[in-house]
């Protein structure tokens, strides 16, 4: 049995791992660390565990060596404890910023600090198997990608890669509150969220970055805040190139995700959801992706929507550790969403 650990267990992205990790027929989840909660039961930061761990959480200096560490830990704070997390353990899966950007000035430009550790960003590898799944197989360092980063690359990587489109891209993102992590500040309170359209990043927002490395394309991005918990929503307005249409988008996007296991492709012209809808994601692994053409101004909708803690989160983190280990993809993560 492989044994894995959480750090970062007590937040939202560590309460998702958990719970997934927990039901990996393939590991033991033998620790999970909270500064703060230490000493605690870790079901009682996540209630919806009580009955499936009698964990409590340690320290994070306490922690022992793995064959799998997860770290789930602030922006900025994983470069700064790289040789400590990176000692403990075979396969480094690290959730934050830190390691996602491969060019430290552009890191600095978005983050808005110097990297402590530039010449490590090259050492881990994108955690998003549908574009890196052969890199990922001999892979000690992984680093999972961010939630509105995933879903529009995901977006749009089929027309990128061959071609469909050109000019600058403009991302319209959409999250819940739950992206906010467990320890957000006052405007994150139901008082001031219920309700409200919050435009929280007119622009640069550091996912943009992500976007425009994986991708290749020019890209513009805003981010707003939805009454939702969970659930991330992108539309990628896109300019078509020359000879490009809705066949071609349509025929690219079954090129590319027909044999992939959690990207479902969403675009029909009739139905409730004929595109990608986050409420029937909630709590899966899925990404779906879609698309509408106006033909007349030659431009195109391309929109993705997951589950940001799952996905965007925990669950991407998993599926990368599952093509690592050498596991079926799916293994520990068939949960299928929800209706209604």
């Amino acid at each position: 049995m492989t044994r894995v650990a959480v750090v970062g267990g007590a937040g939202y992205i560590g309460g998702d791992l958990i719970r997934i990790l927990l039901g990996h027929p393939e590991v033991e989840l033998v620790a999970a660390t909270s500064r703060t909660l230490a000493g605690r039961r870790v079901d009682g930061a996540h209630p919806n565990l009580r009955g499936l761990t009698d964990l409590t959480f340690v320290e994070p200096d306490r922690l022992g060596r793995c064959d799998v560490l997860f770290t789930a830990v602030p922006h900025r704070e994983s470069m700064g404890q790289l040789g400590r997390f990176a000692a403990l353990t075979d396969l480094l899966i690290d959730l934050s910023g830190d390691f996602r950007l491969r060019d430290p000035e552009v890191f600095a430009a978005y983050y808005g600090v110097e990297h402590t550790a530039p010449g490590e960003l090259a050492s881990f590898t994108p955690g998003l198997p549908e574009l890196h799944r052969k890199e990922l197989i001999g892979a000690d360092r992984i680093s999972v990608p961010g939630c509105m980063a995933t879903a529009a690359v995901l977006a749009l990587h089929p027309a990128a890669v061959e071609g469909l489109v050109t000019g600058e891209v403009t991302v319209d993102a959409r999250t819940g509150s739950s992206g906010s992590g467990v320890s957000a500040g006052a405007e994150n309170l139901h008082a001031e969220r219920s309700g409200a359209l919050r435009v929280f990043a007119p622009h640069g927002h550091r996912h943009e970055a992500e976007i425009a490395q994986a991708t290749g394309l020019p890209t513009r991005m805003t981010a707003t805040g939805v009454e939702a918990v969970r659930g991330v929503q992108v539309l990628c307005r896109v300019a078509l190139a020359d000879g490009a249409d809705e066949r071609a988008l349509r025929a690219a996007y079954r090129r590319h995700y027909a044999d992939e296991p959690f990207v479902r492709v969403v675009a029909h012209k009739r139905g409730q959801y004929r595109y990608p809808e986050p409420k029937l994601l909630s709590g899966s692994n899925f990404c779906d992706v879609g698309f509408a053409v106006d033909p007349a101004a030659r431009h195109a909708l391309l929109i993705g929507a997951l589950d940001n803690l799952v996905k965007g989160g925990g669950g991407g983190a998993v599926q990368s550790m599952n093509v690592r280990m050498g596991w079926p993809e799916r293994t520990g993560l068939g949960f299928p969403g929800l209706h209604p």
